[in-house]
């Protein structure tokens, strides 16, 4: 930097570039609005004059033909596309709802949805959460197969009583029933700490499993109270929820007094690191199994919000999930929740 060069510069700087990016990223999103939109209407007029003339497949064949014959330096005119453009539309042309939140996300996300989801309360799952944690078409795919839909909306949680009203239902959104950790590499034979210690190495993908919204805090996370000291597996932050997230890794199954042990936590935490904005701490026991009942009984009184989930490092996940979620009134009302951010 001369002589000549005025002291905040660096600031001037900071602020064109984020500009830039800026203009960058709205350009962006006009162009696949304007791309959906146009993949909209084209499904749309091969569904409207499908049912006013007696058109066969061969038409939408001869269609992508002459389309790619026009257009040979643009791309997405396959007959294959066309007829997705054509479900597209008819998927939801009648729905109100998720009709907007479509242009919000690119098409190869749009089709992975389409084809992958089976009723639109799961699509509107994944559009909301794809669009509001800026996922790549490859985490869709992995957090469609590996159900976080199911997953999230399971309740092993005691939100209902120990979170006000605001904040419950989001809290609910950002605790899973069960985790998949595949990027792990451990022994069949491992410990807590080695647990710990692989989770450490590979943080990035241990945040986006746990949802998206997590930022760490710290490990073997250190409280004192009464001239002793305590140190909590893992401590995150909740960046909607604001609020502290307390994390014990359990290798086994869970039990009972494991939620005290947590209660003691989350009380440390509220009193000692919490600021003043922030919301009251909630607490995750990632255990690798769990009972239903003793997990329901366990937290019946616990006046602390803590969730009890499982973690596999393997990606198998049992179908009967689906069986177990909650009526599709109380999934709406959930996915209410989930709310875009003009940030991403």
């Amino acid at each position: 930097m001369t002589s000549s060069t005025p002291e905040d510069y660096a600031n001037l700087l900071s602020e064109v570039k984020q500009r830039i990016r800026d203009a960058q990223y709205q350009a962006l999103k006009a162009v696949n609005k304007e791309l959906i939109a146009l993949y909209w209407d084209i499904g749309k007029t091969i569904v409207t004059r499908q049912q006013g003339e007696t058109w066969g497949k061969s038409i939408v064949q001869q269609l992508a033909k002459d389309l790619q014959s026009e257009f040979p330096g643009i791309s997405g005119f396959s007959a294959a596309n066309l007829w997705r453009m054509r479900l597209f539309y008819e998927t939801y042309a009648s729905n109100e709802k998720l009709a907007p939140l479509v242009r919000e996300i690119g098409w190869t996300h749009n089709i992975v949805i389409l084809e992958k989801c089976k009723d639109d309360l799961e699509r509107e799952f994944y559009l909301r959460m794809t669009r509001k944690f800026g996922w790549t078409k490859n985490v869709l795919i992995h957090q469609i197969e590996n159900q976080t839909y199911e997953k999230t909306l399971l309740d092993r949680a005691n939100f209902d009583n120990a979170l006000s009203e605001d904040v419950r239902n989001q809290a609910k959104l950002a605790v899973k029933d069960e985790y998949t950790f595949d990027f792990l590499e451990l022994s069949d034979d491992y410990s807590e700490r080695q647990l710990e210690t692989e989770i450490l190495t590979r943080v990035e993908p241990f945040l986006q499993e746990m949802g998206g919204m997590f930022a760490f805090v710290g490990s073997q996370y250190r409280v004192e109270v009464g001239d002793e000291e305590y140190f909590i597996d893992l401590v995150l932050y909740h960046r909607q929820l604001k609020c502290l997230v307390a994390v014990e890794l359990k290798i086994g199954k869970f039990l009972p007094e494991y939620v005290g042990k947590m209660q003691f936590y989350l009380s440390v935490l509220d009193d000692t690191v919490r600021l003043p904005d922030e919301n009251p701490s909630i607490g995750i026991i990632l255990c690798k199994s769990k009972n239903k009942t003793i997990v329901e009984y366990t937290l019946r009184d616990s006046n602390k919000p803590i969730g009890v989930a499982t973690y596999k490092v393997v990606s198998s996940v049992p179908q009967e999930l689906k069986q177990q979620l909650p009526e599709p009134e109380q999934v709406a009302k959930l996915l209410d929740n989930i709310q875009f951010s003009n940030s991403q």
